[in-house]
C-alpha cells in the first residue's frame, strides 16, 4: 500500500519539477538577452564602419572554434566514426553559408528583422508534412506557413521601422529573403546535428568539429574580402569595436550554444517554438529601447503574434509526436536511429 506521505510527495512532484526548472529558465532568458545584445552591437559596428560581414564573422568564428576544440576535445574519449565526422564537416559548410547570409541580412534589414527571420526554420515542418504525406496536417501547416509569410511581409513593408537615420523603411520581400533563407539554413544545421549526435556529450564534441569546419570554409571568402579592401580603416577608432567582437564570440556563438542545448535537453524548448520567440521578443523590446531605435511596439507585437501563431501551427504535428512518445531515453535514441537510417548517406 501507498502511504499518505508518498501520496503527498507524488502530488507535489509537478511543483518541485517546475521549481527546479526555474533557474534553467532564468539562465535561458539571460543567455538569449546577452546574445541579442551582441547582435545589436554587431549591427551598429557593421552599419557605422562598413566592415565586411564575411571578415567580421571569420574573426569571430576562428577564436570560437579554438575555444570549442579546447573545451570539448573531440579527439579524446570514444573515437568518432566517419558517419559522424563527415556529416559534421558538411554541416560546417551550411553553418558558414548561414552566417554569411544572416550577417548580410542583419546589415541590410536591421537586427529586429534579422532575429525574427531566424524563426523561418519552422518552414521545415511544412516541408516534412508534404514529403511524408501527412495529409491530415497539411492544411494546418500550410496555414501556419501563410501566417509566417504574412508576418515577414509586414516586417518588410516597414510596419516596424528598426533602423537609425535611414530614409528607406520599406525593404521589400527581396531584401527579407536573405535573412529568411539564412533562418532555414540555421534550422537545417540544427536538424543535421540532432540526427548525427544521439547523446548530449557527443553533440558538443561534434559541434566543435562543425564550428572548426565552418571557419575553414569561411576563410577564403574572408581573405577575398580583405584583399579587395572592403573593410574600413576607421573601425579602429570606434570605442565599441572591441565589444562587438568580444560579445559576438562569447555570447553570440559560444554561450548561446550551451544555453540552447540546456533549453532543449532540460526545458524541452527548441529554437523554432513560440516559447523561444516570446523570450526573444521581450529581449528585443528592451534592446530597441536601449539603443533608441525607431521602434513601434504595437506593430512589433502584432507581427510577433502572427509569427508565433504560424510557428505554432507549422510545428503542431511535431509536438503531438513528442507528446505521444515515452519519456524513456532508450526509446528516443532508438527512434533517432530509425530516422537516421531513413536518411540518405
Amino acid at each position: 500500500m501507498i502511504s499518505p506521505t508518498q501520496m503527498s510527495e507524488g502530488r507535489g512532484s509537478p511543483n518541485s519539477a517546475s521549481f527546479r526548472e526555474t533557474p534553467l529558465q532564468i539562465i535561458h532568458i539571460i543567455g538569449n538577452f546577452m546574445r541579442i545584445w551582441s547582435v545589436y552591437s554587431m549591427y551598429r559596428f557593421l552599419s557605422q564602419t562598413g566592415a565586411s560581414v564575411a571578415l567580421f564573422i571569420f574573426c569571430c568564428l576562428a577564436p570560437s572554434s579554438v575555444i570549442f576544440l579546447a573545451m570539448q576535445k573531440p579527439w579524446k574519449g570514444r573515437p568518432l566514426t566517419n558517419a559522424q565526422v563527415v556529416p559534421s564537416i558538411i554541416n560546417g559548410s551550411i553553418t558558414a553559408l548561414y552566417f554569411i547570409l544572416w550577417g548580410k541580412g542583419l546589415k541590410s534589414c536591421g537586427p529586429l528583422r534579422a532575429i525574427l527571420a531566424e524563426y523561418s526554420g519552422a518552414v521545415l515542418g511544412v516541408l516534412s508534412a508534404l514529403l511524408y504525406g501527412w495529409k491530415g496536417h497539411v492544411w494546418k501547416k500550410v496555414g501556419g506557413l501563410i501566417a509566417m509569410l504574412t508576418s515577414f511581409y509586414f516586417l518588410s513593408q516597414g510596419h516596424i521601422p528598426d533602423t537609425e537615420n535611414r530614409q528607406e523603411q520599406v525593404l521589400g520581400m527581396k531584401e527579407m529573403a536573405v535573412p529568411i533563407f539564412a533562418g532555414i539554413l540555421s534550422a537545417l544545421r540544427r536538424v543535421i546535428a540532432r540526427r548525427v549526435s544521439l547523446k548530449n556529450q557527443l553533440k558538443r564534441r561534434l559541434h566543435a568539429i562543425t564550428t572548426a569546419s565552418a571557419t575553414c570554409f569561411l576563410f577564403p571568402v574572408a581573405m577575398w574580402d580583405m584583399i579587395i579592401g572592403t573593410s574600413s580603416d576607421s573601425s579602429e577608432l570606434l570605442p565599441f569595436s572591441t565589444w562587438a567582437y568580444l560579445s559576438t564570440i562569447l555570447f553570440g556563438i559560444i554561450l548561446i550554444f550551451y544555453v540552447d542545448s540546456i533549453a532543449e535537453e532540460r526545458l524541452h524548448m527548441v529554437f523554432s517554438s513560440p516559447r523561444h520567440l516570446m523570450v526573444a521578443g521581450g529581449c528585443i523590446i528592451v534592446m530597441e529601447i536601449v539603443y533608441k531605435m525607431d521602434f513601434s511596439l504595437l506593430g512589433f507585437l502584432i507581427c510577433s503574434i502572427i509569427l508565433g501563431f504560424g510557428i505554432f501551427e507549422a510545428t503542431s504535428l511535431d509536438r503531438k509526436r513528442k507528446g505521444s512518445q515515452s519519456p524513456d531515453l532508450s526509446d528516443e535514441i532508438s527512434g533517432d536511429q530509425i530516422q537516421m537510417h531513413s536518411l540518405p548517406t
